[in-house]
């Protein structure tokens, strides 16, 4: 398997939980970066910590590792190589797809360890992006 780039994006983010019935905030649309999961038993928000809604519940400080993309979705393992890493360093993440790729938040006290644990198993960090 071949080992997809990284980078970081550098800016913090936020993972908020709300009632499956709650709105969308409607300033979200014009964001750069967010995600939005919904069960019959939450909303799951994730954006840019600089936004502020209403939410029964935040975590605060994380960090985005972005592997560079497009990734093919017939490719296995990528996401469970990074994990595994990730989990036998000691660090927690929240991990998040899009169709092209895979956005991997690690708490911001955890990002530089993060990346020092990808790299040293042969990740490619490539300049941080905004």
């Amino acid at each position: 398997m071949i080992k997809p780039r990284i980078q970081i994006l550098n800016r913090d983010f936020t993972i908020h939980r709300l009632n499956p019935d709650d709105e969308i905030p409607i300033e979200l649309s014009q964001e750069k970066y967010f995600w939005i999961g919904k069960t019959d038993e939450e909303l799951s928000i994730v954006c840019e910590s600089r936004i502020k809604f209403s939410t029964q519940k935040t975590d605060d400080g994380w960090k985005a590792i972005k592997l560079i993309g497009p990734l093919d979705l017939s490719e296995i393992g990528i996401l469970a190589g990074i994990t595994k890493i990730l989990s036998e360093a000691g660090i927690n993440i929240f991990a998040l797809s899009t169709f092209d790729t895979d956005y991997i938040l690690v708490k911001k006290s955890k990002i530089d360890s993060a990346v020092k644990a990808l790299q040293t198993n042969g990740y490619v960090l490539e300049q941080s992006v905004e």
